[in-house]
Parts: C-alpha cells; sequence; structure tokens
C-alpha cells in the first residue's frame, strides 16, 4: 500500500459533529482532487465503538459527545461518489496489521491496541470476526482483579491495569501513597506535577531506572500476560500484536508478561503463539482506515 496524502486535524469534540464531519470532507475532496491517475473506489472510516457497522452508524461512542446515531457511510458516500465502510477502531488495526504489518501470513491472529483504552481486534480463519452486533473483542472490559484501577467503568479490568489511562491511575495510587507517607517520588514533585504525569513520562522514569516506576510498569505487565492468557486459551491464535505502549516500550513488559503466559495460558496454546508489538507503528491509524476499505471492497465484490 502507498500512502499518497495525509492531512490531520483535531476533532473539537466541544463544536459538535458536524464540524468533525465537515472537515473530514472537505480534506477528503481535497486529497481525491489533487490526486490525478487514481479512481476512488472506496473509502474506509476507523472510529472507536459502539458502532452498527453493518448499517453505517456511530453510536455515541464516549470519546465522542454528541455523536449520537450519525448515519456517517451514508454522509461520505453521498460527498464523495464512492462506497464507504466503516469499522472499530481495534478492528481496523487488526485489519491493517494483519495486511500490511505484524500480522501477515497468519490465519488467526488478535491485535491489542493497547493506548488510551484496550481493546482487541479478531481475524479467526482468515477473516475478521465482529461478533453478534460489533461487540467482539472489548477485552478491555474482562475483570481481571477484585480491586484495581478503574477502566471500562469497571474495577480491576484488563483496561483498568493496561491502557494509557489505566496506567495513569494506578500511578496516581501507587504514588499518592506514598506521599501520604512521606517518600519522596525522583520525577514528582508535588501532587499538581502527578495529576499531569503521562505514561510517557512515566516510561522514560522507569527506562532510567527509577523503582517506583517500574514497579508500576511491573504491575501493568503483569496483567497484560494475564489478558493475553486468556486470549491464547480461548482462541488459540498465532500471534497477538500489541499496539501503542507495548510498541513504544516493549522491554518494559516482555519478560514479566512472558512469564505471566507460561504459568497461566495453556502450554500447547502458548507454545503456538507469538507475542510481538506492531509493526506499522505510529503510522497505524493510516493504515487502519485504508485497511476498512480494502476490506469493504472485498466483501462487497464476493
Amino acid at each position: 500500500m502507498k500512502i499518497l496524502d495525509r492531512i490531520q486535524f483535531s476533532t473539537e469534540t466541544i463544536r459538535g459533529p458536524e464540524f468533525a464531519i465537515n472537515n473530514l470532507l472537505k480534506h477528503a475532496s481535497t486529497i481525491v482532487g489533487k490526486i490525478s491517475g487514481y479512481t476512488l473506489a472506496a473509502i474506509g472510516i476507523s472510529c472507536g465503538g459502539p458502532l452498527n457497522t453493518k448499517k453505517g452508524f456511530i453510536l455515541s461512542p464516549p470519546n465522542l459527545p454528541g455523536w449520537d446515531n450519525i448515519h456517517i457511510t451514508k454522509i461520505v458516500q453521498d460527498e464523495l461518489n464512492a462506497p464507504a465502510f466503516l469499522q472499530n477502531d481495534a478492528n481496523a488495526c487488526a485489519l491493517a496489521e494483519w495486511h500490511y504489518g505484524a500480522g501477515k501470513g497468519t490465519n488467526n491472529m488478535v491485535f491489542l491496541t493497547f493506548g488510551t483504552g484496550m481493546g482487541a481486534g479478531l481475524i479467526l480463519n482468515g477473516k475478521l470476526y465482529t461478533g453478534t452486533n460489533d461487540s467482539a473483542g472489548e477485552i478491555g472490559h474482562v475483570r481481571l482483579a477484585k480491586n484495581g484501577p478503574i477502566g471500562y467503568n469497571k474495577n480491576g479490568s484488563f483496561e483498568g491495569f493496561c491502557s494509557g489511562a489505566g496506567i495513569k491511575r494506578l500511578a496516581e495510587n501507587i504514588i499518592s501513597e506514598k506521599m501520604d507517607n512521606g517518600k519522596k517520588v525522583s520525577f514528582i514533585k508535588n501532587r499538581d506535577e502527578l495529576q499531569k504525569l503521562t505514561a510517557k513520562e512515566l516510561a522514560e522514569a522507569a527506562n532510567a531506572g527509577d523503582g517506583t516506576a517500574l514497579k508500576i510498569f511491573q504491575i501493568s505487565a503483569k496483567y497484560l500476560g494475564m489478558g493475553i492468557s486468556i486470549l491464547i486459551d480461548i482462541i488459540n491464535p498465532e500471534r497477538i500484536v500489541v499496539g501503542s505502549i507495548f510498541y513504544r516500550y516493549p522491554d518494559l513488559f516482555k519478560s514479566i508478561c512472558n512469564d505471566i503466559i507460561k504459568k497461566e495460558a495453556l502450554e500447547s496454546a502458548a507454545n503456538a503463539c507469538e507475542i510481538v508489538p506492531s509493526a506499522l507503528g505510529e503510522s497505524i491509524g493510516d493504515y487502519a482506515s485504508l485497511s476498512v476499505a480494502l476490506n469493504g471492497k472485498q466483501l462487497q465484490e464476493l
């Protein structure tokens, strides 16, 4: 796949869905208009759920307030005069890694987002599997511990331990307790700094050898191994591709994660499965939408 052009802008959700949709249509029309020698065959849309991908509706995603029952595929098709296809972002990334990245050549593959949230895209028997109503792969909702950071509105969930937001909450809890006991943390001076702490800053502290930061990532790595073990036992995939935070900082996770998998997962299934970082890295979002277009067009032509 060759990416000819790209335009990036903020959705500015406070301005309502019309603002972002109009911008999408304007920029898409601009790109299509200035690329010669090509015919627009299909359009792919990658978006956080919940969605109705069969009918092309965005159904009130929590990160897109006001986007309620938006018939996005019809809007885009009518404007650009080409078939449009919608897919959950985790599924879109799974398609991208399967076609062009670390999942290439597999028949059964799982992609884990491990970014702002935790979700899974499933490639089963050589096809994207989305479930009865587009809810397949919501592994972040699975509770892994009785207590723990909240993710997916659930205490101790996979997303609570293994996402950017979850790691931040975990850090806030651990560092606050240290501060309450009069202990210092090398990379945080006060509670104002703690509130602004990012997963990136925490990872940098861990890579620099800070014990508190390392402990936080060790906890996350443990639960990553537990969540992956569940996927291995249920799905028996050839490969599990992990994006975002794992892709950026694999050495903070690999050892502990692999040790947990050895203890928790069925040996035969674990031995048949590779755990690898995303090959598309920071470009995965571009490949994801294009892969949705490709997949939709292929299914349409069957």
